[in-house]
């Protein structure tokens, strides 16, 4: 075996996993590390400027490319800035390694400056979190994290490097993890089960999740809705999970609502795939299934099965080969008599998605041509004027509905979304997704109070020009926090009298947001007139460059 520092082992090993970018924010603890990287050119490191960033970039690229991204950010205190992207990470499962360096090992009883617990402070945010006492082991660590990172359930794992683990010599076996094969078919037991609940169900009903697009199953979906003709809901959609413009498709359940209750109450059978059911983050005193469906759960995190309702059929299985061979069950559990009441659920159910539609399109028309812009007019014109191969990075925040009425989204990876709720995902995040697909344009659309919280990523997009055009959705407000300040006043507390003042919610010193993307070496314009939209649109992506377009939308409730 070769001998070589721990700094070496782990840029050697970085190379054997087919590494290619490194986004990171520098620190002095990281010296070592950031030392032996001029002697390895292949592995490109990304500056960011503020912790947050780093690991959000890291996040957008390993969803956009299905692989395990690789950041690398400073000690405790840097380490901390950076917790809120790993937390989306952590929720939303992202296969992502996440490093730090630490204090020398001799220095730990002296409690140094900076230095802390690293290993608990991301564990409960992390597949697998460790701290690497000797070179000898950081091969064998690295490994392990990748395999841990890859493997279904996807998501983030940690290493702390100390600082004399890096410059220590040791003899090492460079040798990158294996190709993971995980596909795992389902009991053939369940199958049958699932497949008689639903082959005789009146109405059934299915709701995705994020862990669809994870393992490439929407087309399974796809054929197993039509052969049923059931409804398709999404319990998160911040990926492509099933095409928004199919007739079967219902839109996105608002699980801070108990009116959501009412639109899975007429079901007799729920089939959720890949889904987390159901997570809210708002009370809600009703339950969203009532005791009479049968809840039906295909997934590939054993955890989520029946953790919260009360499961008929739990399959643990990859969802492309559970849709599949329950697709298959089907054509031979359902009779003449099924197949033919599916036909007729899903030409109802088109003909009720064609005539929702269409009173959309009718309220859109008092909404054009006001000033400010209302924000469905600012999605229609960027829409309009995007190129068909776009990409679009989301944290529109209270601004998404209109996006998701203006945009279809029928391609895999066309669509990648905030998760978990942290603010400040999008700003870094398009810039990964667009490392990830440099021959395909790259939109991020971004609420104003949201892209403040990395606008650092203007910068990094500026320093390696990284053509990512962003649409800020600038209401000058946290208008979120509106929203559910009134809906804890008016549904919580069911107080119809009481007015906020929404306290520390508006941004009474206007945003500039253009003027900050200037200053950071990125190409802005601020637009009012909705006509003017389109063109700046165009000639953003036209530049080659990174570009910002700041929008005046209208913020009222």
């Amino acid at each position: 075996m070769p001998s070589m520092t721990g700094k070496q082992a782990l840029a050697h090993m970085l190379v054997a996993e087919g590494l290619e970018y490194i986004f990171g924010n520098p620190g002095t603890s990281e010296t070592p590390f950031l030392d032996v990287l001029q002697d390895y050119p292949q592995l490109k490191y990304i500056q960011a400027l503020q912790e947050g960033t780093a690991v959000g970039m890291a996040d957008g690229y390993a969803r956009a490319t299905g692989k395990p991204a690789f950041a690398n950010i400073h000690i405790a205190g840097g380490l901390a800035n950076g917790i809120s992207a790993l937390y989306n990470a952590h929720r939303g499962g992202t296969p992502l390694i996440l490093t730090a360096g630490n204090s020398d090992t001799r220095m730990h009883l002296a409690d140094p400056v900076l230095t802390g617990d690293l290993v608990q402070m991301t564990a409960q945010y992390t597949k697998w979190s460790a701290e690497i006492l000797h070179a000898s082991d950081i091969p064998v660590a690295v490994r392990r994290a990748f395999k841990e990172a890859k493997t279904p359930p996807t998501g983030p794992v940690f290493l702390s490097f100390p600082w004399d683990t890096m410059d220590d010599l040791a003899d090492v076996d460079i040798t990158p993890s294996s190709t993971g094969y995980y596909r795992i078919r389902p009991d053939t037991d369940a199958i049958a089960q699932a497949s008689k609940l639903l082959a005789q169900a009146d109405n059934p009903v299915i709701v995705v999740g994020d862990r669809v697009a994870q393992s490439g199953a929407m087309s399974q979906i796809v054929g197993l809705v039509e052969r049923l003709g059931a409804k398709v809901y999404a319990e998160s959609y911040s990926e492509v999970n099933f095409p928004t413009s199919h007739r079967l498709y219902a839109g996105i359940l608002n699980l801070n609502n108990p009116a959501t209750a009412k639109q899975l109450a007429g079901a007799d059978v729920v089939l959720a795939v890949g889904a987390n059911v159901f997570n809210s983050f708002l009370y809600v005193e009703t339950p969203f299934l009532n005791s009479a469906t049968k809840l039906i759960h295909l997934d590939s995190s054993h955890k989520e099965v029946e953790k919260i309702y009360a499961t008929e059929v739990g399959i643990l299985a990859d969802p492309v080969a559970g849709a599949a061979e329950l697709t298959d069950a089907l054509g031979q559990d359902m009779s003449a008599s099924a197949k033919e009441a599916a036909a007729t659920r899903a030409a109802t159910y088109a003909d009720e998605r064609r005539r929702s539609d269409e009173r959309y399109q009718d309220r859109l028309k008092d909404l054009m041509g006001r000033s400010p812009m209302a924000v469905e007019e600012m999605m229609l014109e960027l829409a309009k004027a995007c190129p068909p191969d776009v990409i679009v990075a989301d944290e529109a925040i209270t601004s998404r509905p209109a996006l998701n009425r203006a945009f279809k989204f029928d391609e895999p990876g066309s669509f990648y979304g905030i998760r978990g709720g942290a603010l400040g995902w999008a700003m870094p995040g398009a810039l990964g997704v667009k490392l990830a697909n440099p021959d395909r344009p790259v939109l991020a659309i971004v609420g104003d109070g949201a892209s403040l919280y990395t606008i650092q990523a203007l910068w990094t997009a500026a320093r390696y020009n990284i053509p990512v055009v962003y649409a800020i959705c600038n209401n000058q407000a946290y208008r979120i926090l509106k929203v559910n300040m009134d809906i804890y006043l008016q549904r919580m507390l069911e107080d119809k009298e009481r007015e906020s003042e929404y306290v520390g919610m508006n941004f009474e010193n206007p945003l500039n947001i253009s003027a900050i993307a200037q200053g950071m070496g990125v190409s802005a314009e601020k637009v009012e007139d909705p006509k003017e939209l389109g063109p700046a649109l165009q000639r953003a992506f036209a530049s080659g460059k990174p570009a910002l377009i700041d929008v005046s939308i209208d913020g009222s409730l």
